[in-house]
């Protein structure tokens, strides 16, 4: 019965995303406010099959993690990092989308001034 089977697909499909939260929600930080955990949240589990720890360790996920702050820490407070690394992540969040970022004016800008 393929109804019977996709359903059962269906349920499966939504138990690993159920848990894959489950599991991210252990990061998330205590002064993160919900807009910014819901998207590192979504930054996280995007990437999460890809770094994975191997069994023998090599730290993976924590390197997921650092990039989900930076990425965060860019967004949300307006720190800057290596060109190199915000390339990176930026790339890494194509397609999340954010409503009503705050606005940032660099040094460079006011020094303009």
């Amino acid at each position: 019965m393929v109804g019977g089977e996709a359903a059962a697909a269906v349920e499966e499909l939504v138990s690993g995303v159920r848990l894959a939260t489950d599991f991210a929600e252990q990061f998330r930080s205590y002064s993160e406010s919900e807009k910014q955990w819901k998207a590192r949240l979504e930054f996280i589990l995007r990437h999460l099959p890809d770094y994975r720890d191997p069994p023998d360790g090599g730290g993976r996920l924590d390197q997921l993690l650092s990039l989900s702050m930076v990425w965060a820490n860019h967004l949300f407070l307006g720190c800057s990092y290596n060109k190199d690394l915000l390339d990176k992540v930026m790339e890494m969040a194509d397609g999340i989308e954010v409503e009503d970022l705050p606005q940032f004016t660099t040094r460079n800008e006011l020094m303009k001034k």
